[in-house]
């Protein structure tokens, strides 16, 4: 049987530990007691931990083998916030599929109200990603950062920046992937619904992103997100 695996909250050459909520699940769902082993992701390996210590808001292993090196895809989504419903459904399953970092970005055509509350936001969709990087068993979890204005996010640097654009009628995201490969960390943009705005597109294309299309059809954000994650992996 597979080793549940944990990605743990403190690390130290010997020996790591979940703490607060993280440690309270594995108390109340599992039963934590001493001497159960579980697989640990300490974010550099993926160890064999035994459990010395339980108690409310802290469970401690004691580490041994190491189990593998830790890998990860690495892979940047920039991608505007939409309707938090469905933007955590995306976060969770593109950290499911591999994603090193997600960075929520507010777009011209993001929602007010969603703008103003996305900062509070931000804590939720970090558990979320810690719950998908444990459940489909990485070896550290996906970033969530603080929410950027576009302004900001279209200077983040990486060696392959894509911009997924609707109206692009030349390249295709597989076709643009497969001619810079071995380019190191990919930054994918997804924009809102509705689409980028004019000036936002002009911004990007300043800043020397490369343009990209998914297809000749029109897909809602989330659909975009994890379609072009997927595409990304498989490249």
């Amino acid at each position: 049987m597979t080793r549940r695996r944990w990605i743990a909250d403190e690390v130290s050459e010997t020996h790591a530990a979940l703490l607060g909520e993280h440690a309270d699940h594995l108390i109340r769902a599992l039963r934590a007691r001493v001497g159960q082993e579980f697989d640990i992701a300490t974010g550099s390996a993926v160890r064999r931990g035994r459990i010395i210590s339980v108690r409310d808001g802290r469970v401690e292993f004691e580490l041994g083998e190491e189990l593998g090196a830790h890998s990860s895809a690495n892979i940047t989504l920039l991608l505007s916030i939409f309707k938090f419903d469905r933007l955590e459904w995306a976060i969770e399953k593109c950290t499911e599929l591999g994603v090193a970092k997600i960075v929520p970005v507010i777009a011209r055509r993001t929602d007010a109200h969603l703008a103003a509350a996305s900062a509070k936001r931000v804590e939720r969709w970090r558990k979320i990603a810690l719950q998908a990087s444990e459940q489909s068993r990485r070896s550290a979890v996906a970033e969530i950062t603080t929410p950027m204005k576009v302004q900001e996010g279209v200077k983040l640097a990486a060696a392959l920046r894509i911009l997924l654009n609707e109206s692009e009628q030349e390249d295709t995201l597989r076709e643009v992937l497969s001619a810079h490969k071995g380019e190191g960390e990919i930054l994918l943009a997804i924009g809102p619904e509705g689409g980028w705005a004019e000036d936002e597109l002009q911004l990007f294309s300043n800043e020397a992103w490369i343009s990209a299309s998914l297809g000749s059809t029109i897909l809602r954000v989330e659909t975009a997100a994890i379609a072009a994650t997927a595409i990304t992996m498989a490249e």
